[in-house]
């Protein structure tokens, strides 16, 4: 751990919770902790599914609990049966609810521009754009990873989005039952592994491993969503990838990839990835790479 980065880090984090307003039971002024605010913000016009609410703040079941309750006494939400399955609830904002909602936003502008008013206008700059690059940094760091079921729907999302950026990049299209398939039964153990990338609860990316014995192991299904990328996931993601292959055994990864694909053969290249003669018979691929595995690279 590094003590001086820790140090300034929470000196950070205590000036911004004094600064907003969050030691206070009434938050911006309308009588309520910042939890439950937020938490009415995050429902938003459209609500949300609890489970998934849950996920996206980060919230344990007892405490969302709470705080639902509470603002269902305050007449600002309904929590409800979602559809069929009634052991999911659905919450939606009451018109009550909408309203607080705008005079919530309406009073954290206030506040947001009173960080900035008394400043100099190109401390004004400086400052916001520092607050760009720290939101994207903590998104970054806020990112996890894990082997999951490839039948999940979450799952099956995921490598649809990939289907569908490839079919809007590759110069002929892309069409998955002409290629090298990855199927959901060689993606568990202990045939493969499909891992996924979470922000908040939401699935922002993917990876699949296909292994083979004691022959090298084939990378599959690398995908980032375009609302995520800019956060480093690409190479943190095939850093994670490798490590599960590692600790299934994997000496050797091997991969093919399009030509229009730059900045996936960039990564790969910058990651150890030296290029190999075509060793598949991938109709879409262009090149071939491989890459020896070592415990802690």
């Amino acid at each position: 751990m590094d003590a001086a980065a820790v140090r300034k880090v929470r000196s950070f984090n205590r000036t911004t919770a004094e600064r907003i307003g969050a030691l206070s039971d009434g938050f911006l002024g309308r009588g309520r902790p910042m939890g439950e605010s937020r938490t009415l913000w995050e429902v938003g016009q459209d609500g949300a599914e609890v489970r998934e609410l849950r996920a996206r703040l980060g919230l344990d079941s007892g405490y969302a609990s709470r705080v639902l309750q509470s603002l269902e006494r305050q007449g600002l939400v309904k929590v409800r049966p979602s559809g069929a399955d009634a052991r999911v609830r659905q919450v939606e904002l009451t018109p009550a609810g909408v309203a607080e909602c705008a005079e919530l936003d309406r009073r954290a502008d206030r506040v947001a521009w009173s960080f900035l008013e008394p400043l100099p206008v190109d401390k004004r700059a400086n400052l916001v754009n520092a607050m760009v690059e720290v939101d994207r940094l903590l998104q970054a760091s806020t990112v996890v990873f894990g082997v999951e079921d490839p039948t999940t729907a979450d799952a099956q999302w995921c490598i649809q989005q990939y289907f569908d950026e490839l079919n809007q990049r590759f110069e002929t299209g892309f069409d998955p039952t002409r290629g090298i398939q990855a199927e959901a039964h060689e993606l568990v153990a202990p045939a493969g592994a499909l891992m996924i990338a979470r922000l908040r609860g939401r699935p922002v990316g993917c990876g699949a491993l296909k292994f083979h014995g004691r022959a090298p192991a084939e990378l599959k299904r690398m995908w980032v969503s375009r609302d995520a990328r800019g956060l480093g996931l690409g190479r943190r993601l095939l850093a994670e990838l490798e490590r599960h292959a590692i600790a299934s055994g994997v000496k050797v990864v091997r991969l093919e990839t399009n030509r229009t694909l730059k900045e996936a053969i960039a990564l790969y290249r910058s990651s150890g990835y030296r290029e190999v003669p075509r060793f598949n018979d991938e109709p879409y691929a262009h090149h071939w790479f491989e890459k020896r595995l070592r415990k802690g690279s």
